[in-house]
């Protein structure tokens, strides 16, 4: 694994319907999502940008939903150790959703949950290249990564101790709290998201904004293939536009963009 200890490695659309989730997201976000799952085994779909992969869709079978897996995006973290990084974040208060296993040629990696119940994975890729599913600037890739959470600096102690994702700057909100910019040890000091208090109505999760090249043309293709938008748009700090969105089953996610024509 060539990114650093902390980093952002890889995103996954957990999904009941993958077939649909493809016909939304390549219509809202321009990616190629695969048509078909590989042969054998679970189907696991990648997500194609135009410059490379950048995340992966999970079909959920019956088994997984009856074991109470839902659909959501979740975010992987690439650690230097995946059981030492499972032993720590345990023993801080965290929980083990799916315990630590290999894919061959893919790498070794388990699902954890935060001291407040937020879940993502952690992972030691098999491959020396870097991962590039993170791209501040990248059409097609996350371009900002949002914890909400109900205790805002337990999880930036939490998250700082294991995993090196530091406070970098805030923005106050009023009655919604602190927005804290955070940084990793890949981004030299530049913010990759931030985390912030839960809102009334909406879950603690990680949350996810894919960067797309103008907001009100993801708006309309959102509209347009059975998604809604909650939130937006609306212009942020630094000038880019975002919006909030609800696919057609359910999943939130956000989409950012440098302009709104």
């Amino acid at each position: 694994m060539g990114n650093p200890h902390g980093s952002f490695i890889w995103y996954e659309l957990l999904t009941k319907d993958a077939k649909a989730a493809k016909t939304f997201y390549d219509a809202v976000v321009g990616w190629n999502i695969d048509a078909e799952a590989p042969p054998g085994g679970m189907d696991y779909r990648m997500i194609n940008a135009a410059d490379g992969q950048a995340g992966g869709v999970m079909q959920l079978n019956a088994d997984m939903v009856a074991g109470g897996a839902k659909a959501v995006w979740l975010g992987y973290f690439g650690v230097d150790d995946v059981d030492a990084s499972v032993a720590a974040i345990v023993a801080d208060g965290g929980a083990v959703h799916l315990p630590a296993f290999d894919i061959p040629n893919v790498g070794r990696l388990a699902m954890v949950a935060d001291p407040q119940g937020i879940p993502f994975y952690v992972m030691r890729g098999a491959s020396d290249e870097s991962s590039t599913a993170y791209q501040r600037m990248g059409f097609g890739h996350v371009s900002w990564n949002e914890l909400m959470t109900t205790d805002d600096a337990a999880a930036l102690a939490f998250y700082e101790k294991h995993l090196g994702i530091t406070k970098v700057g805030e923005m106050p909100m009023g009655e919604m709290g602190t927005y804290s910019f955070i940084a990793n040890a890949e981004s030299n000091g530049e913010a990759i998201g931030a985390m912030m208090p839960v809102q009334p109505n909406t879950p603690p999760a990680w949350g996810f904004y894919f960067r797309v090249p103008d907001i009100t043309a993801a708006q309309a293709a959102v509209e347009a293939n059975g998604g809604k938008v909650v939130w937006g748009p609306h212009q942020v700090p630094g000038g880019e536009w975002v919006i909030n969105i609800i696919d057609p089953e359910g999943v939130t996610c956000g989409l950012v963009s440098p302009n709104k024509y």
